[in-house]
């Protein structure tokens, strides 16, 4: 099969350009998308709580192609888009995107590529592990308390990880209930969370 996916990042935006361009891309190769994966989320979310992996990475089988408009489309992250690829190539998925005209499939570049990925994911994650270890070590050697003081409220908070993103969508006139929609958050929850971080 092949699968076309697109995601944008809001409900405001407008999925029909990146269809546009899939559709045009598979006529002039001479394909035909048999299902699109379509989604209006955050690439900051992982993908197992979007269709990315609820759906693609779920139901592709070995020897599927996804087309997709840039790589960029499957996570925020480097070491997320990373993981995705990984997967995909280790199933014998193939992967082609328009823009950046990568053509990730079955060919030992492709296995090389998988097998990179993979070091590249397992390193980034032993060196946030040890950036993590050292900071708490170095706090420590200099006297400060590490952890929550006793008695005292977290700093720290589900929404935590997406202020800077929260202050921005609001700044940009966006609503508070789409913004929770799209974090997977009751409209209550975002908007004494926006208090927090807007007044702390």
């Amino acid at each position: 099969m092949v699968y076309g996916y697109i995601r944008v990042s809001t409900i405001h935006q407008n999925l029909e350009n990146q269809q546009l361009e899939i559709e045009k891309f598979a006529w002039q190769n001479g394909l035909h998308i048999d299902k699109w994966v379509e989604e209006k989320i955050s690439g900051i979310k992982k993908p197992e709580y979007r269709k990315l992996g609820k759906e693609l990475m779920s139901q592709c089988k070995e020897g599927d192609l996804i087309i997709c408009t840039e790589i960029s489309r499957f996570g925020r992250s480097l070491i997320m888009i990373m993981n995705v690829l990984q997967y995909f190539l280790e199933n014998d998925i193939k992967v082609w995107t328009i823009k950046d005209n990568y053509r990730l499939g079955d060919d030992i570049q492709s296995k090389v590529l998988a097998f990179a990925f993979g070091l590249s994911a397992e390193i980034e994650r032993q060196l946030i592990s040890e950036r993590t270890k050292q900071g708490i070590q170095r706090a420590r050697h200099e006297g400060k308390h590490v952890g929550r003081k006793l008695g005292r409220k977290s700093d720290f908070y589900k929404l935590s990880p997406f202020d800077d993103y929260i202050k921005h969508e609001i700044l940009l006139g966006r609503s508070k209930r789409s913004i929770a929609e799209e974090l997977g958050v009751a409209w209550g929850t975002l908007n004494k969370h926006l208090g927090r971080i807007l007044f702390k």
